[in-house]
């Protein structure tokens, strides 16, 4: 979770009004991904002392700090947060290190997702990202222990989660509503927008949440498009948003109540206020 400056201000009417979002984005901070591409953009992170920051949504930071510095792409790291998840769903997080479960996780979605990198690296870059400005580990007593430790959880994970290892990425369907949106907007109107970065970054950063398991995928992905356009005031062409039988995301998730459509929204956006608590302790 990279830092950014937002305040967003919510206002239901009978559930009849969208949310009015007024954002102050850092955009050199914020977790970009390019929208349609998914490549890493440079990002500056807030360095985190995990040794002290108890928050239980810090092992899935931690996550994804080390899988950008491993170079992984998004969708590994986020199928590495999703398994992270599912894992801690099925078990009590006192009974197991989070982190060393993490670790693991980084290295089953890099199998998973064709994104291999050595077990080496792995074991390096999470002891770095734990003991800051560390050198790395040479072979030694500890060194050996997180590489059996890696291994036996990686086992361990997969059978907590029953062998299964498929994730239906709300990635995809985001990159087909940006396509239809895209020709509603015009391609040249659409690409003046930072609306698909903004969409690409909440939902990268909404994997930090256990939330992002209870909602289909399409779902978190229009959820995730809808607060862009709130961010930046922009209005979905020939729609009125003052009619409540006119929602423009029904086009693409009928079935999406506007109860679950705030609810989606408000889970994004709580994911932002894990950075003022960290910034507290």
């Amino acid at each position: 979770l990279w830092p950014v400056a937002c305040c967003f201000l919510a206002v239901h009417s009978n559930q009849s009004s969208g949310i009015v979002c007024q954002a102050m984005m850092q955009m050199n901070n914020i977790s970009l991904t390019d929208s349609m591409t998914w490549e890493h953009v440079p990002r500056c992170p807030t360095l985190v002392n995990y040794k002290y920051q108890t928050q239980k949504e810090m092992p899935a930071r931690f996550i994804f700090e080390c899988a950008q510095k491993l170079n992984m792409k998004p969708l590994t790291s986020a199928t590495a947060a999703i398994l992270y998840h599912r894992f801690f769903r099925e078990l009590d997080d006192t009974e197991y290190d989070p982190y060393m479960i993490a670790c693991s996780c980084l290295y089953l979605a890099g199998k998973i997702k064709d994104d291999k990198v050595r077990k080496r690296d792995v074991i390096n870059v999470a002891h770095n990202t734990i003991n800051r400005g560390a050198p790395p580990l040479e072979p030694c007593d500890e060194y050996w222990s997180m590489w059996d430790t890696i291994v036996q959880a990686e086992l361990f994970i997969a059978r907590m989660l029953k062998f299964d290892m498929t994730i239906v990425h709300p990635h995809k369907y985001m990159l087909h509503f940006m396509k239809s949106l895209q020709d509603l907007f015009g391609a040249k109107e659409w690409h003046s927008m930072p609306v698909a970065k903004a969409a690409a970054a909440f939902l990268q950063d909404f994997h930090h949440s256990s939330k992002i398991l209870d909602y289909k995928p399409a779902h978190t992905a229009v959820c995730c498009l809808a607060l862009a356009f709130q961010v930046y005031g922009v209005p979905v062409p020939l729609m009125d948003e003052t009619d409540e039988t006119t929602n423009w995301y029904n086009v693409f998730c009928p079935e999406l109540s506007r109860e679950t459509y705030w609810e989606i929204m408000e889970h994004i956006m709580d994911v932002y206020n894990i950075e003022t608590i960290m910034n507290e302790n």
